[in-house]
């Protein structure tokens, strides 16, 4: 099969995390304060970058859909969302790791962690949305307003650590960050914006095959009457 160019950029992904993982590994130096604890930082905040591209790609997405009724975004909202619940709920789970070793427990209520949690929720909500919805027109529509509601939390997560005191660091800057260790987190995240993209799109390709495959098929009641026919 022919691998187009979503294909291609999904494996030069994949050879940047590579690359980036093991400069992060073995090559960036250790914090001073952490030490090799921070190492986890190479996936970490890549994992929070892309997590949340993804959202606002699924925000665009849903007033799209909802501006031009076309199935087609909701098929990518759908995937957007998938793949940004899946890097949320990774970015919970490495940031627990880390909390565990530097603060010396698994979780805290701390704002941006709340926040985080509250997104992933939010977003999860979305997708168990869609299972209560039969008629694609509705599905559409629901998840479109969920999505815009939902995405109210994820400029929360991005500035609560700047409006409120917290337990999490401010976000660094180039500037105030090793060059070392800037080169495997830029790495990183570019790797990870490739996968997601592929892995949102064939998401989205998928989607919209179920929902061709299900309005061909004869509506339940027909299906039942030639059922008890037979």
């Amino acid at each position: 099969m022919k691998r187009g160019w979503i294909g291609w950029s999904a494996l030069a992904g994949l050879a940047l995390l590579a690359v980036g993982t093991w400069i992060g590994l073995f090559v960036a130096p250790a914090e001073r304060h952490m030490g090799d604890v921070q190492r986890i930082m190479y996936v970490h905040v890549p994992s929070a970058w892309i997590g949340m591209v993804c959202f606002t790609a699924a925000f665009v997405f849903a007033i799209v859909s909802l501006w031009s009724g076309r199935r087609v975004w909701d098929d990518r909202l759908v995937g957007a969302v998938e793949v940004g619940v899946v890097l949320n709920a990774l970015l919970l789970v490495q940031g627990s790791i880390w909390g565990r070793a530097t603060w010396g427990v698994w979780w805290d209520w701390d704002v941006r962690l709340t926040t985080s949690l509250v997104m992933l929720l939010l977003f999860a909500g979305v997708l168990a949305l869609r299972r209560l919805a039969d008629d694609e027109g509705r599905r559409a529509s629901w998840s479109a307003v969920a999505t815009i509601v939902g995405y109210v939390d994820v400029p929360l997560v991005y500035f609560c650590v700047r409006w409120w005191r917290s337990l999490h660091q401010v976000q660094s800057t180039p500037e105030t960050v090793d060059p070392a260790m800037v080169l495997p987190l830029r790495l990183n995240a570019i790797g990870l914006l490739l996968v997601a993209i592929w892995m949102a799109s064939r998401r989205a390709r998928l989607e919209g095959a179920r929902r061709i495959a299900e309005s061909a098929a004869p509506p339940a009641r027909v299906v039942s009457e030639e059922v008890a026919r037979a």
